[in-house]
């Protein structure tokens, strides 16, 4: 079974529209781990269907090591980012986990990524699930 952790902060619209997506496009032989910056945005992504939740930085320490796949903001791969919710430690984290890290570009928090296309939560969350569920 793939071990797909979504990783969220602040309010956790983010990470539960990507849960959302990769059940609507189906979840066969995954396990969604959400992992939240805080317990508003862990609760909000286990409301949309994750299998398990967890909170805080020791968290998404755990969890990135086996991770077969990360997906969030990419903020997560900042140290600071998600309005400071993000600490280094959890940026070095998914950054040193050999985990896919299916990243979206949300331009927030001083990350920008050139040549992106603007696109709504939706349809960036969209992008990720069908990346996340078939490769493309």
């Amino acid at each position: 079974m793939k071990k797909v952790v979504v990783i969220d902060g602040q309010g956790g619209k983010l990470g539960k529209l990507l849960i959302e997506e990769i059940l609507l496009l189906g979840k066969e032989n995954i396990g969604i781990y959400a992992v939240g910056t805080n317990a508003l945005a862990t609760s909000l992504m286990l409301k949309a269907g994750a299998d398990y939740g967890a909170t805080g930085e020791n968290a998404v320490i755990v969890n990135a090591k086996d991770a077969d796949i990360i997906t969030g903001p990419i903020g997560i791969i900042a140290a600071n980012s998600l309005l400071g919710e993000l600490t280094p430690k959890m940026a070095e984290a998914v950054g040193a986990s050999g985990a896919l890290k299916v990243l979206l570009p949300i331009s927030k928090c001083n990350n920008r990524v050139v040549g992106v296309r603007d696109l709504s939560l939706l349809e960036f969350a969209k992008l990720a699930a069908k990346q996340i569920i078939t490769g493309d």
